[in-house]
């Protein structure tokens, strides 16, 4: 079957592959600037921003002066925005596409404001997978850990890509073969207004400290909603975060004269980015996704969203493992609904655990996710 594909693009061989390898456990030591090098006031905001996070900690000085931290802090997963290793800029296998799939971050410390983001990475392990998308597909596993400037470590965290053969991925992929030849999604008017009053209804919890001691196993998060997707969104989400591979004129010949498979012929001939799948559905469709389709790292932050929601000022999000399940293509919309599994105790503080589920809304799954956060107690308050 693979000798009869229309073929456009390089496949996954055992030489790269082999090559990949050789990689795992090697610091990587240079790579493309990260979009943000310090957590300053704008950068905080443009990143919120772009997830739709208008929690006043993060965005609101004058507001965020008034609670314990004194000052805005970052999102957790600003951090996504400080490294292109953590969000799946991938190395080897040059020409074979990556997908971002998800990631397992632990936070130490909040993000204050204007700390200097310093990074280590490396690529942690290489697994071949089975999937339905595209048959043979590697998993690149990174590793990365974030320190501010005095040393203090801010967080650890494991990310990981699929590489997919494009031209298998179109052809032959199973995945997505009921979507294909369907008409995009078109909402009533009765649809918006539900997405529309979950919006108005978004509870930020904000100053009232949530207690350990008033959370119960099986206690229900609010429905968070994502979308309708558009382009439009998926830019907004660029703007605060970088990208991978977005540059301009010169830059973008830099780029892709050191790294020639980061330049994709356009309709006009023009060699152009791989990231295009997220605003141009031409190429989408020529890696095997029905449409256009909304960042990883992106929807990760959507879980995150919805817990720091649900904490308030004086809880902290500590953990989050996400997977990445489902393309959200535009036109899609993500429902995001979570629950209490447990009450552990994590290096002697109260935490709470919280499963994570993103259903788009035909009810396919989109994303699932574990998260752990820390809330204040009731007992240490009186003492």
């Amino acid at each position: 079957m693979t000798e009869a594909l229309r073929r456009e693009f390089v496949g996954i061989t055992d030489e790269g592959l082999a090559a990949l390898r050789r990689r795992i456990g090697v610091p990587i030591e240079s790579t493309l600037e990260p979009w943000c090098t310090e957590a300053t006031r704008d950068n905080i905001r443009h990143y919120a921003h772009g997830i739709g996070d208008d929690n006043p900690l993060w965005c609101d000085p004058e507001y965020a002066r008034t609670t314990a931290h004194g000052d805005v802090i970052a999102p957790p997963t600003f951090l996504f925005a400080c490294s292109r290793i953590i969000s799946g800029y991938v190395g080897g296998l040059p020409g074979v596409h990556a997908m971002f799939a998800g990631c397992d971050f632990t936070w130490m410390r909040p993000i204050r404001r204007n700390a200097r983001i310093v990074t280590r990475a490396w690529l942690k392990d290489v697994v071949e997978r089975e999937t339905r998308f595209a048959g043979r597909a590697v998993q690149q596993i990174y590793h990365v850990d974030f320190h501010d400037e005095t040393g203090a470590q801010l967080a650890a965290a494991d990310s990981w890509c699929f590489r997919t053969d494009r031209d298998l991925a179109r052809e032959t992929g199973t995945k997505y073969r009921e979507l294909r030849g369907r008409p995009p999604k078109v909402y009533t008017r009765e649809e918006l207004a539900r997405i529309q009053d979950l919006y108005a209804g978004e509870p930020v919890r904000g100053r009232e400290p949530r207690y350990r001691e008033d959370v119960r196993v099986g206690e229900t998060l609010p429905t968070m909603v994502k979308g309708p997707m558009t382009v439009t969104g998926f830019i907004a989400y660029a703007q605060g975060w970088g990208g991978l591979y977005i540059r301009a004129h010169k830059l973008a010949w830099q780029m892709m004269a050191k790294h020639p498979g980061t330049g994709i012929p356009n309709r006009h001939g023009i060699p152009d980015c791989p990231e295009r799948v997220h605003w141009e559905t031409e190429l989408a469709q020529k890696v095997g996704a029905p449409a256009a389709y909304d960042y990883g790292p992106e929807r990760c932050s959507w879980l995150g969203h919805a817990v720091t929601n649900w904490l308030g000022d004086a809880g902290m999000l500590v953990g989050l493992r996400a997977e990445i399940r489902r393309h959200n293509l535009e036109g899609d919309t993500v429902f995001i609904d979570g629950r209490v599994t447990g009450l552990p105790e994590r290096d002697g503080r109260p935490c709470v655990e919280i499963e994570l589920i993103a259903r788009n809304q035909d009810g396919e799954l989109s994303a699932r996710g574990v998260a752990t956060a820390t809330l204040p107690s009731r007992v240490a308050s009186r003492g």
